[in-house]
Order: C-alpha cells, then structure tokens, then sequence
C-alpha cells in the first residue's frame, strides 16, 4: 500500500504565504514525478505545479512567479511554497505521484488540503 499523507493547508489573507508538503509511504522502489493539482468549488481540477525526478519543473501559467514546488527525494517528499496568494487560488490542494513499485507503475493521489485565501 502507498499513502500521500499533505499538510500545510489552512486559511490565508490574500497576499499572504502558505507551504504544503505531501510524503509518499508504504512499499516504494522510486518516486518518479511529482506534482499539486487544486479543484475549486464547480471548476474542474487543473494542475498546478509538476516536478520530475530529475528536478525539472513545469507551472501553470497562474502560478508562475508566485508559486515554487520543491521535492527532498530521500523523503519522497513534495513541498509547494505559494507566495502572494489570491483569493482565485482558493481550492483544495490534491498531492499527486507516479510511484514505482512491486506492483509495477502508478500514479496515486492525495486525499486533498483546503487552502482558502481571503479578508
């Protein structure tokens, strides 16, 4: 069994900052990319902000500049670091990995972070 287990998420003013982190456990040979999608109420979940094992990185384009995702690959862990936080970024925040293991090649999902930007 693999868990993503996310924290960090929480109410925020706008403009503030919020870090989540996501740790991958259970029975993993190699974590491979690594990534946050968010959903908003009535919307459809989109991708954030991706990483590759080999640290390359990809936003979306309403992240760019103020968002930064980050992994410590020794503790199969994802942070994401949100900075100048609006109130359009109010979601919640879903951890996503593509783990290796006995069982072959998989992606596996958090259970989902509430992050809430407003006065």
């Amino acid at each position: 069994q693999v868990q993503l287990v996310e924290s960090g998420g929480g109410l925020v003013q706008p403009g503030g900052s919020l870090r989540l982190s996501c740790a991958a456990s259970g029975i993993i040979f190699s974590v491979n990319a690594m990534g946050w999608y968010r959903q908003a109420p009535g919307k459809q979940r989109e991708l954030v902000a991706l990483i590759t094992s080999g640290s390359n990185t990809n936003y979306a384009d309403s992240v760019k500049g103020r968002f930064t995702i980050s992994r410590d690959n020794a503790k199969n862990t994802v942070y994401l670091q949100m900075n100048s936080l609006k109130p359009e970024d109010t979601a919640v925040y879903y951890c996503y990995a593509t783990i290796v293991n006995h069982s072959g090649t998989r992606g596996y999902w958090g259970q989902g972070t509430q992050v809430t930007v407003s006065s």
